[in-house]
């Protein structure tokens, strides 16, 4: 269900429509594209961090797209651990370029999204502008294939999170010099208690 200036939207995915929602900001070609934590574990684009992610991407101006991976919601498809997601992904990039004109991409992602996010960053031919990863799962998928990172990631880390280690992801990015870690004491998984300042941090990090 969308909220008021959310817009409901099927793009074709490569295995069948994807259920998306997108709200239309003021800085033209400027695009945030949010990818949700894991399926399995009940992930879907109403997740609350990924809520945060838009709301932060919007109140700088960018038009925001959010949408189920494969297999969730009323997206056709299964889970695919992973590799069909990043596939979802680079469509979803390719029709906010068509239909959302984008010149500009800010790539986010939560969880097992982080790591999707980042596989498809390095998919991609030019980075995006942004790419910021929220506890992103560096452990239960293939991370270490996709270093070392061809670009810059913000990545947003609560130091009490019992579901992707923190210590794994501070190691995954010791050596990415272009890449910054921002470390929220006392935080668990899904930064309850901590949404507020989590949005301050990736406005900063957009900024």
């Amino acid at each position: 269900m969308s909220r008021p200036g959310e817009e409901q939207v099927i793009i074709g995915g490569p295995a069948g429509p994807l259920e998306a929602v997108i709200t239309r900001g003021e800085r033209a070609g400027l695009v945030a594209i949010i990818c949700h934590p894991n399926p399995v574990q009940g992930g879907t684009m109403q997740n609350k961090v990924v809520h945060t992610l838009m709301r932060a991407a919007r109140d700088m101006g960018a038009s925001t797209l959010r949408f189920n991976f494969r297999g969730v919601g009323s997206s056709a498809g299964e889970h695919d651990y992973g590799l069909g997601e990043a596939q979802d992904c680079l469509a979803v990039i390719a029709w906010a370029k068509t239909e959302l004109k984008m010149e500009q991409l800010w790539l986010m992602g939560f969880s097992f999204g982080g790591y999707v996010a980042a596989a498809t960053a390095s998919a991609l031919t030019t980075w995006p502008a942004r790419l910021v990863l929220v506890a992103p799962s560096v452990e239960k998928q293939r991370f270490a294939d996709l270093k070392p990172l061809r670009g810059p990631a913000e990545v947003m880390m609560g130091e009490a999170d019992d579901v992707v280690a923190p210590q794994a992801v501070y190691a995954a990015f010791a050596d990415e010099a272009n890449s910054t870690v921002v470390r929220f004491a006392d935080t668990g998984h899904f930064f309850h208690g901590q949404l507020v300042p989590l949005k301050a941090a990736v406005e900063q990090a957009l900024g």
